[in-house]
């Protein structure tokens, strides 16, 4: 739509408008700015110099203008540069490592967690896995590989396997990250990401400071949350797998959710959407024994799908890239 004029189009990817006349006045608007000439609204670049109404770099002294800001990022905070975005656009690119642990719970503490419509899976419904996971993750432009500190972090999350019109799917049930960038990427994607304290052991190669990516080679896992373990795991190599489970195995569904901002029991943003990765790049994979606690904590529900029976333990080496992913119902306000 043309909010200003009629004329050629101007407009700026992952961008915003604002437009104000004084400093005390601002009106935000989502859309494309036009302008064919003369103008009496500015357009401000990140320079602070106007990108349309009349030809010409400069800087208006007219303090009746409009000003119309172009602010830049993929997620908050959105800024006139853009720099100070949580993330990069998509695609995002994860190389890590997973250590998974595959068992059956009570079908029923499952069928609890599903939305109306989505529907256990055919076979073996009761399956969950409890992953946790080692990435190092960054934008197409790989800056920050070169500033560890944001692309670094852990994870651990329970995923169990559903069916919506009449296809499987994997879906995500409980998880949490220690860095912020990965809870805002949770949003995004759907994921129901909380802050945790994560930890698990890495493999070495020389030395006596860690396991062997062998046969014995053992592993320990655990998950604090709001300073109190609410689980931990330990798994023994016992031999080379060509398989990481198959709970974990298919295209995520989840819910997109954000409460009105009037409180009035509806959600300005209910989506129910699916997502999957792309160039996968598999890497050494093992299986193997394990045990898995979970921790009765007052404010967490994780122990309220308890071990009933093991399925399998499992190690692997993983490259993934994330693109986008498709609305498949949609009640918004």
């Amino acid at each position: 739509m043309n909010f200003l004029n009629p004329g050629v189009s101007r407009q700026s990817a992952n961008s915003f408008v604002t437009l104000s006349s004084s400093p005390s006045r601002s009106l935000s608007i989502s859309g494309q700015i036009t302008s064919a000439g003369p103008s009496p609204v500015d357009v401000l670049t990140g320079d602070g110099y106007r990108a349309g109404g009349c030809s010409g770099r400069h800087r208006s002294r007219n303090p009746s203008k409009i000003w119309a800001v172009i602010m830049t990022g993929f997620l908050f905070p959105r800024t006139p540069t853009g720099q100070g975005t949580l993330l990069p656009p998509p695609p995002w690119h994860y190389s890590g490592q997973l250590l998974t642990f595959e068992y059956r719970t009570d079908v029923d503490a499952i069928r609890g967690h599903l939305p109306d419509g989505v529907e256990l899976a055919d076979e073996d419904p009761g399956a969950v896995a409890l992953i946790w996971a080692d990435w190092q993750s960054c934008g197409d432009n790989l800056s920050e590989l070169l500033d560890p500190i944001r692309a670094q972090y852990k994870e651990v999350f329970l995923v169990t396997r559903c069916k919506y019109r009449g296809e499987t799917y994997t879906r995500c049930l409980f998880i949490w990250v220690d860095k912020d960038f990965a809870m805002m990427r949770g949003i995004l994607q759907g994921y129901p990401k909380r802050m945790g304290s994560i930890h698990m052991t890495r493999p070495v190669s020389v030395g006596k400071a860690g396991p062997r990516l062998e046969p014995g080679g053992t592993f320990g896992a655990t998950l604090a949350v709001n300073d109190r373990r609410i689980a931990g795991g330990r798994f023994v190599i016992t031999k080379q797998s060509d398989n990481n489970g198959f709970v974990n195995g298919h295209p995520m569904l989840h819910n997109r959710l954000v409460p009105s901002i009037e409180i009035d029991g509806r959600d300005s943003l209910n989506e129910l959407i699916s997502s999957s990765v792309s160039q996968v790049e598999i890497g050494q994979t093992f299986s193997g024994d394990f045990e898995l606690s979970l921790i009765e904590s007052p404010a967490e529900e994780l122990h309220l799908l308890p071990v009933r029976e093991k399925i399998g333990g499992y190690w692997r080496d993983v490259g993934v890239t994330w693109r986008s992913g498709r609305t498949l119902k949609r009640d918004n306000l």
